[in-house]
């Protein structure tokens, strides 16, 4: 089997991290993988690969909807990666994120490639503007298939409307070094989180709430890693609430099973999600874990007050009120602890990749 996946980039990211999982997993079975991203490959890609992958980066960047000034180098970019596509000779065609779908949908356009389009997010939140709506409507429907991740968002593609969908969960993997094991209750108070600094993570709702209950558990520490364009705005909400000995923010990290083992809670509050790729594998970790229950991800994820809780979506009092239960209850984090890594008997690689595998033969089949 041949796939061509393309991404905007292999940076670091939930996407990008699924794209290396999916193409190792399938290029150590003796599959031939190759790799077409966007961005100039200026950046070593961040997460491992094959050294049987081929990456070949484009320098192309992404579509452009923002008017007819763009038209121009948008069908630069859809030249180059129909060039592209074509020199891999690929069985199909996996592309990832809405906007690379057009752009993908685009290029294999009358080529007779079979393509898989995987969504990332949760539909209503996909921040498109009209053009780019317009431009998934009509160019999905070419899909041989759309992977979501969760069965909430199946009804965005419906197959009435000439759309394909699939439920296509992302992968969860933990780090090679990690030993799944329930874990006690130690000396160590660490609380975690991990994404992207950005609006939908919901990073300054975790703050403020942390700020709530800190007071009541002083030997308490807050860390959340990554990077993004929220970085001074949380810098300036920490310094405002007294937080900056308890609350840090070391950036994107390699060797971030350090941080799951280290951690005694892992909290998600994003205001939206796809599939929350890092509260699985804190989970698959044995960590304890608090989220949001927003749109899509946690429910589907976490069976609450069994192997994680859920809590009221953009609302500090109750992630506050659920973080100073976790972080009073060491019986109960234990708990949580044990029946947490379960989560791989659903989504692990093993069982994600059959779902993914069967999808692309079912694909071959048509």
């Amino acid at each position: 089997m041949k796939l061509t996946l393309i991404s905007s980039s292999l940076e670091v990211g939930s996407i990008e991290r699924v794209v290396s999982i999916i193409a190792n997993y399938w290029a150590t079975r003796g599959w031939e993988i190759t790799i077409l991203t966007l961005d100039d490959g200026l950046s070593q890609p961040f997460y491992d690969l094959d050294r049987q992958i081929d990456l070949l980066p484009l320098g192309i960047k992404g579509l452009d909807t923002s008017g007819f000034a763009a038209i121009r180098p948008n069908l630069h970019r859809i030249a180059v990666l129909r060039k592209a596509i074509v020199a891999s000779r690929p069985d199909v065609v996996i592309s990832f994120v809405n906007m690379t779908n057009i752009l993908t949908l685009l290029a294999c356009w009358g080529l007779k490639i079979r393509t898989i389009s995987i969504e990332d997010i949760y539909p209503t939140f996909s921040g498109l503007n009209k053009v780019a709506k317009f431009l998934q409507k009509l160019t999905y429907r070419w899909a041989n298939l759309i992977g979501v991740q969760t069965h909430s968002a199946l009804s965005f593609f419906p197959v009435s409307e000439g759309y394909n969908t699939y439920v296509l969960p992302h992968p969860v993997e933990i780090p090679s070094s990690e030993t799944i094991e329930s874990r006690i209750h130690t000396d160590d108070r660490y609380l975690l989180a991990v994404g992207k600094l950005t609006h939908q993570k919901g990073f300054d709702l975790l703050i403020k709430a942390f700020s709530q209950i800190c007071d009541r558990h002083p030997d308490w520490n807050l860390t959340i890693l990554g990077e993004g364009e929220m970085r001074a705005d949380l810098e300036n909400l920490c310094t405002e609430l007294n937080l900056n000995d308890v609350v840090h923010l070391p950036g994107n990290v390699k060797n971030i099973d350090a941080y799951f083992h280290k951690a005694d809670i892992f909290a998600s509050a994003s205001r939206f999600e796809g599939f929350p790729l890092a509260l699985g594998e804190a989970m698959a970790c044995g960590v304890p874990v608090i989220s949001t229950d927003c749109h899509s991800g946690p429910r589907e994820m976490i069976h609450d007050g069994i192997d994680g809780i859920l809590v009221v979506s953009e609302n500090v009092d109750a992630l506050a009120a659920g973080l100073d239960l976790l972080m009073s209850d060491p019986v109960k984090r234990q708990y949580l602890s044990h029946h947490a890594p379960k989560i791989l008997k659903r989504f692990g690689v093993t069982r994600a990749m059959s779902t993914w595998t069967n999808a692309v033969k079912q694909v071959m089949e048509r």
